[in-house]
């Protein structure tokens, strides 16, 4: 017996874009006058010389280096000793992959499982999101300014649980807390990393069915911390 999933996964938070702001071209401008005093023709020639200002050159300096050019192959980004320990019995070991009209910068990959009894229910996503250096700011900084965002969204869900996690990326975060579905209640992590211009979202759900135990909070966030150490692992490699 299987817990329907909900319809509208969270990852689809990520899969927004920011949009590009156009950057303000500044002109240099130039002013000119025609002399008229007494020994001046007044036609830009001697004692009558036009004049011309122009303003300093402007240059566009080039956009930082992205660190990650591409993205690795979400349903394999978590290798399979993992899934089949934190998604016992996955309908489909090799993942469903998630729907992208942008796989370049986007992508995504899920499991979901009943257990070995098939009463324990287990859902593991793993998102992707790149971005690049364009006018709206170098790639790093932006993957920063998301990761603050989405972090920030996430911790205000109800009982949400926000703490910091270190050892994976340049930066992580864990939002910890439990959701009511259909009258099951999961205990549920998401954990947010930032590992150069590329956000990592990796969400990992259990709970017991038909009254059996859910699994603890400390399990869950170690399932997640385990997917996501892989899931970043697996970007630093599609780039190597």
């Amino acid at each position: 017996m299987e817990r329907r999933r909900r319809t509208a996964p969270r990852r689809a938070l990520l899969l927004a874009c920011a949009a590009a702001v156009p950057a303000l071209l500044l002109a240099g401008c130039s002013s000119g006058g025609s002399g008229s005093d007494s020994g001046g023709k007044g036609d830009g020639t001697a004692g009558g010389k036009d004049t011309a200002a122009s303003g300093p050159a402007t240059t566009t300096a080039a956009p930082a280096p992205e660190k990650f050019a591409t993205l690795p192959n979400a349903c394999q980004s978590v290798g399979k000793a993992t899934v089949d320990a934190i998604v016992p019995k996955a309908k489909s070991a090799a993942g469903t992959p998630a729907t992208s009209d942008d796989p370049k910068n986007r992508a995504g990959c899920s499991w979901t499982g009943n257990g070995k009894d098939g009463y324990q229910y287990r859902w593991l996503s793993v998102t992707f999101q790149r971005f690049g250096s364009t006018s709206a700011g170098p790639a790093e900084d932006q993957a920063k300014e998301r990761f603050t965002d989405q972090a920030a969204r996430l911790g205000k869900a109800p009982g949400a649980k926000v703490s910091a996690v270190t050892g994976v990326g340049d930066q992580a975060t864990s939002v910890a807390g439990k959701a009511t579905v259909a009258k099951v209640t999961s205990q549920n992590d998401t954990l947010l990393v930032r590992t150069g211009n590329v956000l990592v979202i990796v969400e990992y759900d259990g709970a017991g069915l038909e009254g059996k135990k859910n699994p603890s909070a400390t399990t869950v966030n170690a399932g997640a911390l385990r997917a996501a150490k892989e899931a970043v692992a697996a970007v630093a490699a599609a780039n190597a």
